[in-house]
């Protein structure tokens, strides 16, 4: 039985035969806090009269559904979460009446009710396919229409959808109705519900195309935290960016942007109505990279007004066009229309790495993914469809040029404004506007998988010029991809304490070998750097006088994107064992405490620690990390006061607490018996240093709750779940599973921290038994949890500080016996992948004998 899944086949067949002309849906949020009522009047048409199809609605309790007039046995007709639907009408009208359950998964219409105050708030979350799960649909991208909402809900609530939103008719016993104009013609997943007690401010954007009213939407309990000034000024910078850039006024009439609670992704692309989570309106003082990142997330989401809703894809193999796009998108447009000028800085030290490191795992996939059905699409939305794509495309833009390649975007934009495509039609409308041919470019690009290594191969001459220069490609397996890269080389000299660029060329590699007669007679420089300016999507490699050059003096470089690129290398180099953890770990402590880069100082202390607690040798362990918690003392107090580094390296300092001078400071400045100048221990850092605390096994129960009843919000409870989850105790561990596997009314929220805190390194002998469980769990929880929790739980209760060659052996086991959920197996295939990474790291660093 198909079940929730849908295939791409079976979406083929149901778009050949339909059109749908309109939704009008009718809710009603007052029946109750478990289930409200959904009323759907589906009117479509179908091309072969006589033929049946079937309607989307999981988990409802059906109370009738008429197809043309008559009425439709339910218990007959809706099954495996489908309503069949036979002897269909050239035209014909479906009205399914029901009533549908409120989530706590973040999936459907989400229900939160606020323990600061009681208020309510609701919203829905429907990407990929799950506006089936408040009201019946045609959940395909292809299958468009036009949607009118009715909401009944409290009075004195504010509701929002994708159209403006109405004055609310008063009704009887405090309820009001809220009747929506049409909205544009959209697809299922990208419509939208908010309701609730909702703080508004509402604002408008003056452009070249008139006037765009803006909302801004948060829980009443942070509106002294929703920073409206700075939110504004981000959305009208988006906006001249965007409408110009495109050439094609923003399609949707108003934009509102909905920060919301128990959030399970970062934001949506609601046309005109985009949710967000609500950690991005900070209560407590944030880093650059913060903001920056925030930035990229509200143009990432507007940049999908055009790319995503406007033109939509015709099914999910085109995911990664929608996402890559925004990516690409929002990294571009910050650069050009607001302070983060160098956010493509940020990009290459975080984004990229995440998709460097998903391409090397066994589950690594083309970038245009074979999505043959809804269970595919879902297991898809990792580094490879976001972090590559965009990658791949700002290679694309190199190659054809940056206008040409916006000229083939207008052109897109106006031939398939509010209908479906496929990439054949941007590459035909790229093609078009550059000139160039880019079938094989696609073919090479977007169709393999994979990251290729680029290693500079030269000979010296004896007066120290290079007498020979090559590009050696490889890539992984026997059968890998070599591509086309057009990648900058640079030389760099140290200049009076300093590393300069003496020169940069451009050239490209194609091949095995690529020789490089332009550089035959330069003298060798202290500093060689492959793909210079970062144009390719690879891994490169120092040669040994570079990397030389590199440990001794990173900070010496004042170009951020170049020292992104030494980072990216060094940290490659350690990951693929051909640089010991001992001697990454000391780089960053010897370079990171001049890092410029915001998201260089938050993001490369995190791969260090994975180097001291996952890829150093176990002989070395200890002791590397005695020096890295002392290491991060010194940076600390090192730190100017009040500065973004400061502030990083307490929360690092904090999470690698291993001696008692550790715990006792760490300790000392949360009672306030220790002060360093300038560090503010505000609420979201006093429970980073108490989950430390926790971690090392000094703070227990009573340190928690106590610390809960001075911040008892939404937020506290998550930090307090992921302070029990550290707790290096039975009771604690056994506790957490329970919540993390077992449980079926844990919040989201509370389960994504439980995740992450769970599988703690140093806490080897308590996590033990869990290796069983883990497997035991792993068959069966994709149908328990549903697919957002069961992915977490997966991902981060795998025993990777157990790793061993006897883990690899009882993970074969369990592949080849378990029947558990192909994307249940995926999770485990990738840990297994990261133990044997672990294991041959650790060989490299352990001491010679």
């Amino acid at each position: 039985m198909p079940g929730t899944n849908l295939t791409r086949e079976e979406a083929a067949t149901r778009a050949a035969l339909l059109d749908v002309t309109s939704y009008s849906i009718d809710l009603d949020l007052t029946t109750g806090d478990k289930t409200f009522e959904s009323t759907t009047t589906l009117r479509f048409t179908c091309r072969e009269p006589g033929a049946e199809t079937f309607a989307d609605l999981v988990g409802a309790i059906i109370h009738e559904i008429t197809l043309n007039g008559e009425r439709v046995d339910e218990a007959s007709s809706y099954q495996d979460s489908r309503i069949r639907l036979t002897d269909l009408q050239a035209e014909n009208e479906l009205v399914v009446r029901a009533d549908c359950a409120y989530s706590h998964s973040g999936e459907g219409l989400h229900r939160f009710v606020d323990p600061v105050d009681g208020r309510i708030y609701l919203y829905t979350q429907f990407e990929v396919p799950d506006a089936r799960r408040v009201f019946t649909t045609f959940e395909q991208p292809d299958l468009k229409s036009v949607f009118t909402w009715t909401v009944t809900a409290p009075s004195g609530w504010k509701v929002v959808s994708n159209a403006a939103t109405p004055e609310p008719e008063e009704l009887d016993g405090g309820k009001a109705r809220w009747s929506f104009p049409e909205s544009k013609r959209m697809s299922t997943y990208i419509t939208a519900l908010i309701a609730g007690e909702y703080h508004e401010h509402l604002d408008v954007y003056d452009g070249p195309y008139g006037q765009i009213p803006l909302g801004h939407y948060c829980r009443q309990a942070l509106v002294e935290h929703l920073d409206i000034d700075n939110l504004l000024r981000m959305t009208k910078q988006g906006f001249e960016f965007f409408e110009e850039a495109f050439d094609f006024p923003y399609p949707f009439g108003k934009y509102d942007q909905l920060y919301v609670p128990e959030y399970n992704a970062g934001a949506m692309e609601n046309a005109g109505a985009v949710t967000i989570r609500d950690e991005y309106l900070p209560r407590s003082r944030q880093d650059a990279a913060f903001y920056e990142f925030r930035c990229s997330c509200i143009l990432h989401e507007m940049a999908h007004m055009w790319f995503g809703d406007l033109v939509t894809m015709k099914w999910w193999d085109d995911l990664w066009l929608n996402e890559s796009f925004a990516e690409w998108a929002c990294y571009h447009a910050a650069v050009e229309n607001t302070e983060f000028t160098e956010a493509w800085t940020g990009f290459t030290n975080a984004r990229k790495n995440w998709a460097l490191r998903q391409d090397q795992l066994p589950s690594t996939h083309p970038i245009a993914a074979d999505n043959y059905d809804l269970h595919a699409v879902e297991v898809n939305f990792d580094g490879i469809t976001y972090a590559k794509g965009a990658s791949v495309l700002k290679q694309l833009v190199a190659w054809v040029g940056l206008e040409p390649f916006m000229v083939g975007l207008r052109q897109y934009f106006k031939d398939h404004a509010f209908g479906n495509s496929e990439f054949v039609d941007l590459l035909t409308a790229l093609e078009k506007a550059s000139g160039r041919e880019l079938d094989a470019w696609a073919k090479e690009w977007l169709q393999t998988s994979g990251v290729n290594t680029l290693v500079p191969e030269f000979e010296l001459a004896d007066d120290g010029s290079y007498a020979s220069f090559g590009v050696r490609q490889t890539g992984a397996g026997d059968d890998a991809t070599l591509r086309r890269h057009r990648i900058g080389i640079g030389l760099y000299d140290e200049v009076d304490g300093r590393l300069v660029r003496r020169r940069s060329i451009e050239t490209d590699v194609e091949g095995d070998l690529t020789t490089v007669a332009d550089l035959v007679g330069e003298r060798q420089p202290d500093l060689l750097l492959l793909n210079d300016g970062d144009l390719s999507y690879a891994k490169i490699r120092l040669d040994e006088r570079s990397l030389e050059t590199v440990v001794k003096g990173l900070r010496l470089l004042d170009d951020s994107l170049a020292r992104a690129l030494c980072w990216g290398a060094a940290w490659d180099m350690t990951r693929d064992a051909e640089m010991s953890a001992s001697d990454f770990v000391t780089l960053v402590l010897a370079n990171i405490g001049t890092e410029t880069d915001s998201f260089g100082v938050r993001a490369i202390p995190g791969y260090a620690n994975a180097a001291v607690n996952l890829y150093s040798a176990p002989d070395n362990r200890a002791g590397l990390r005695t020096s890295w918690e002392a290491g991060l003392r010194d940076l600390l107090h090192a730190a100017e006061p009040g500065s973004d580094r400061q502030l990083t390296f307490a929360r690092f300092y904090g999470a690698a607490l291993v001696s008692d001078e550790g715990k006792a400071e760490i300790a000392g400045l949360l009672d306030g018996s220790v002060t360093i100048e300038g560090l503010e221990i505000d609420t979201d850092l006093r429970w980073m240093l108490l989950i430390g605390l926790a971690k090392a096994g000094a703070a227990d129960e009573g340190r928690i709750d106590e610390e809960l009843q001075r911040d008892p919000t939404i937020s506290g409870k998550e930090y307090a779940a992921a302070a029990r989850a550290s707790m290096p105790t039975a009771e604690a561990k056994a506790a957490a599973w329970t919540d993390l596997m077992e449980s079926s009314d844990i919040p989201n929220g509370t389960h994504s921290s439980i995740a992450g805190a769970f599988m703690r390194h140093g806490q080897e002998d308590v996590l033990a038994p869990y290796v069983e469980k883990y497997l035991e769990a792993a068959d069966t929880v994709w149908d328990r949890l549903g697919t957002h929790m069961a992915s977490e739980a997966l991902e981060g209760a795998f025993p990777l500080p157990l790793g061993s060659p006897d883990l690899v052996s009882r993970i074969d086991r369990w592949l080849d016996e378990s029947p558990a959920n192909p994307a249940a197996k995926r999770f485990v295939q990738e840990g297994r992948a990261d133990v044997l990474r672990a294991l041959a790291a650790q060989a490299k660093d352990a001491p010679t004998r």
